[in-house]
């Protein structure tokens, strides 16, 4: 019987401390909830704006930062002209505008058509070469690589011709095969009636020619990379 008391006070002690835990959990339950609803939920809502906030920077970040355009190309059909203005095309991204500049110093500007061309006209040379380059420029401002230069030489003056056969302008011969040479500047083209002679690195020239009996006329052409020329008339009598 005295066990019996014993053990049912033991159990009540036990209940009553199972019961104060529980309370006490529970009060730390609700403390934590409604820390939770006063400052929990606005923090977390804090937090999630913050970084939301800090995705949308990235992206942004990611948006501004733009590859530049690829740099435009330039075509001339030349690289020597006897004329003091060309036009200078070439291609690039459409939607961007490209700036042409000429020796270094900045010359004009133009847009790119939706086609990815563009085109400067009455460009004016400079005696000697002209270095051309270009850059694109896209419509947030961000410039490509300059372009590959392009070089142009502006020379208007005719190249030299010295005859040394004929070394005259009329001259009278006692064989059909004759030798028709003469010199020039480095680098020309030289046609004897329409026919090219060859010509040495150092601008002497030679065109093998069969004479027809009596008078044989012959236009000599010199022509050098810029297309100027010089031009000679001379005759040569077969008399045998």
């Amino acid at each position: 019987m005295a066990q019996f008391v014993r053990k049912s006070r033991l159990e009540r002690k036990a209940d009553e401390q199972i019961t104060k835990r529980t309370i006490v959990l529970g009060l730390v339950t609700i403390l934590f909830l409604v820390f939770l609803v006063v400052l929990g939920i606005p923090a977390l809502v804090r937090l999630a704006v913050f970084l939301g906030d800090m995705k949308n920077k990235n992206q942004q970040t990611v948006t501004d930062v733009t590859l530049p355009p690829l740099a435009p190309r330039l075509f001339v059909p030349f690289d020597a002209t006897n004329s003091a203005t060309i036009s200078v095309n070439g291609t690039a991204e459409a939607k961007t505008s490209v700036e042409l500049m000429k020796n270094d110093s900045f010359l004009d500007k133009t847009d790119v058509t939706d086609s990815g061309d563009f085109n400067f006209d009455n460009v004016t040379l400079d005696k000697g070469e002209n270095k051309f380059t270009a850059v694109a420029v896209s419509p947030k401002g961000v410039r490509s690589e300059v372009s590959k230069d392009l070089v142009i030489t502006y020379n208007d003056q005719p190249p030299s011709l010295t005859m040394t056969a004929p070394n005259q302008d009329s001259v009278t011969v006692d064989t059909a095969d004759y030798d028709i040479t003469g010199k020039s500047d480095p680098g020309v083209s030289v046609t004897v009636n329409g026919r090219v002679a060859m010509v040495e690195n150092d601008g002497s020239f030679k065109l093998k020619v069969q004479l027809n009996q009596g008078k044989n006329d012959f236009e000599i052409i010199a022509t050098d990379n810029a297309g100027n020329q010089t031009k000679k008339t001379v005759s040569v009598t077969y008399d045998f």
